[in-house]
Parts: C-alpha cells; sequence; structure tokens
C-alpha cells in the first residue's frame, strides 16, 4: 500500500494528501522514469555524476508553474555543464513541448510524469485529490544524494529560488 501523508502542503489553502514516502534532505535520491517531450524515458541514472536541480510543479500552463520554469530557465544559464536542471509535473510531453516554445525555455528540460507517476511516487509529491504533483524543488548531489529539498507549503506559491540555487552552487 502507498504510504499516505498529510499536514506537508495545502492547494488553495485546502489540506492536501501526498502520497508516497518522505524523501529528505541526505536521503539516496529514489530512481524515476518519466519521459521527455519527445517520449523518449528519462531516468535518474541518466544524469549520474552531474548534480542535479530537479523543479516539481502541477501544471506549465499556470501562471506560477510558468514563472518558476522560467526563473530556473534564467539561473540555469548561469551554471556550468555539470549540473542539469529538470522541470518536471504531469502535462503530456506535447504540451510541455508546445509551452517551451512558445517561453523560449532551452536551459531546462522539461519532463512528464503522466506515464506511470514514479517521480511523483517515489518522491512523495503525488496529490491524491488533484492527481497533479505538489510543488518542490529537489537538489541532488553528483552522487546522488539528496542536498536540498523544498516542498511549498501551499501549492500556488513560489519556492524559495535563492535557497535552492545557492545550495546548487555550494556543490559546483
Amino acid at each position: 500500500m502507498t504510504q499516505q501523508r498529510t499536514g506537508v502542503t495545502k492547494f488553495k489553502d485546502n489540506p492536501v494528501t501526498l502520497l508516497g514516502p518522505d524523501v529528505g534532505v541526505g536521503a539516496q535520491a529514489p530512481e524515476f522514469r518519466v519521459v521527455d517531450n519527445g517520449l523518449q524515458p528519462v531516468t535518474l541514472a541518466d544524469s549520474a555524476g552531474k548534480i542535479r536541480l530537479i523543479a516539481v510543479v502541477p501544471s506549465l500552463d499556470t501562471p506560477v508553474c510558468d514563472a518558476m520554469t522560467r526563473t530556473f530557465n534564467q539561473d540555469a544559464a548561469l551554471l556550468p555543464d555539470n549540473v542539469v536542471v529538470y522541470t518536471i509535473s504531469l502535462d503530456l510531453p506535447f504540451a510541455q513541448k508546445r509551452w517551451c516554445g512558445n517561453a523560449g525555455i532551452e536551459k531546462v528540460q522539461t519532463l512528464s510524469d503522466y506515464q506511470d507517476r514514479s517521480f511523483g511516487l517515489n518522491y512523495g509529491l503525488l496529490i491524491d485529490e488533484l492527481k497533479l504533483l505538489a510543488r518542490a524543488v529537489f537538489v541532488i548531489d553528483a552522487d546522488g544524494k539528496i542536498t536540498y529539498r523544498e516542498i511549498v507549503h501551499e501549492v500556488t506559491a513560489e519556492p524559495d529560488y535563492n535557497a535552492a540555487m545557492e545550495a546548487v552552487k555550494q556543490l559546483v
């Protein structure tokens, strides 16, 4: 049975239930399988040896998710090649590709968890009531250890961009 957690985050001030484990700082990052905009599988192992910033959003077609992805895209342009930046949502890859083209996103790779929700379930971020991902940011070091995590307490709010980028810079 999948673990259920309450009291972690809210959606429009209403408490929601997250499905999956509480994966925190110091833990080995769980594996996942998502797909890129060309429907090709992407796993955590594909970026082994690199620093990863993973931004998790409910849907790119909302103002806060749009702003979050644009902000991390600008920040990613200043990072060295040993850092990869992913934005993961449950949006279909076709919608992600269209959105990236319209927004001029070139440094963030958008990935979709729509097929089996392995990212959402393995990282404890699938909102049971909405079947969307909770807003969060993870930084994973080159050895696969989580060094930073923020699960935003209100899904409609933005994360602490500065803290996430500082966590990445400490690893570079």
